[in-house]
């Protein structure tokens, strides 16, 4: 593959979303949001369920609209989806009724790449988290962890410069789970695109991200950002991951605590 069109930085300031309940009553989601995403950065969201994290990356990814601030890829508003960003959910989104060669070609085709082309590519998206093999298989016929590596060779296949992720992993077995974690960090290794994952799990934060980005809820704002700092590849069990495990999770655990009370913790 070529590497696509490049790494997309992303800057928001002030960024506020607003929504309004079913009863007619307003709800800030999100208040205050100041964030810089460098090109070619691997970034990690993380914070207590209800804190924005999925309406912060939809706003990057042009699915929603900021009430108030700007959002902003490469010194442009953001205004809606680009297809050179691709967005993948935790429910893979694969069409049931093709293969998985046909899924992966989908976006190919849609972007009008010539058939020979498009094959070829979508090939190569296949070989990279290894799935060549399953090419004619459908859907039905795949475990949830070949499911959602169908859903990220759809998504590298058309070369994007950002890709968010919203807790891609989170329904996958234990060891499935670790398995992506190490092909995902290999795949932006290769290929350095923008990469922005929301996710509930600080030891995934802490061994994809660069930068893990803690979020706090009432309204959704930005409590900390802490630089991950250690060498690739990164072992889970060593003192240096545990140190970086035990700054987050205490950061993590305040905001809990704010968030429900004296509730507490243990690691």
């Amino acid at each position: 593959m070529s590497g696509g069109r490049g790494t997309a930085e992303i800057r928001l300031r002030g960024v506020e979303k607003r929504f309004r309940t079913a009863r007619g009553e307003e709800q800030v989601a999100l208040a205050g949001v100041d964030l810089d995403v460098a090109g070619g950065d691997f970034v990690c969201l993380v914070g207590p369920s209800g804190c924005g994290k999925s309406t912060l990356v939809n706003l990057m990814a042009g699915f929603e609209r900021p009430t108030a601030g700007r959002v902003a890829m490469d010194g442009a508003p953001v205004n809606g989806p680009d297809p050179d960003h691709i967005l993948i959910f935790q429910d893979y989104g694969l069409y049931p009724w093709k293969t998985v060669l046909e899924n992966v070609l989908f976006g190919l085709q849609a972007r009008k790449v010539s058939p020979a082309d498009a094959r070829e590519r979508a090939r190569e998206a296949l070989e990279m988290v290894g799935l060549e093999a399953a090419a004619g298989l459908h859907p039905h016929e795949l475990s949830g962890g070949m499911k959602q590596r169908v859903a990220i060779a759809r998504a590298l296949a058309v070369e994007p410069s950002v890709l968010f992720m919203d807790e891609p992993f989170a329904a996958l077995d234990a060891f499935t789970r670790l398995h992506l974690q190490e092909e995902l960090v290999r795949i932006w290794e290769e290929r350095r695109p923008t990469v922005v994952f929301v996710t509930h799990d600080l030891d995934e934060a802490i061994y994809l991200g660069q930068r893990v980005v803690l979020m706090a809820p009432g309204p959704g704002r930005i409590q900390r950002i802490l630089p991950v700092g250690l060498p690739r590849p990164r072992e889970r069990t060593r003192a240096d991951f545990a140190g970086v495990r035990r700054e987050l999770f205490e950061a993590f655990q305040l905001v809990h605590r704010d968030a429900a009370g004296e509730q507490e913790y243990s690691i």
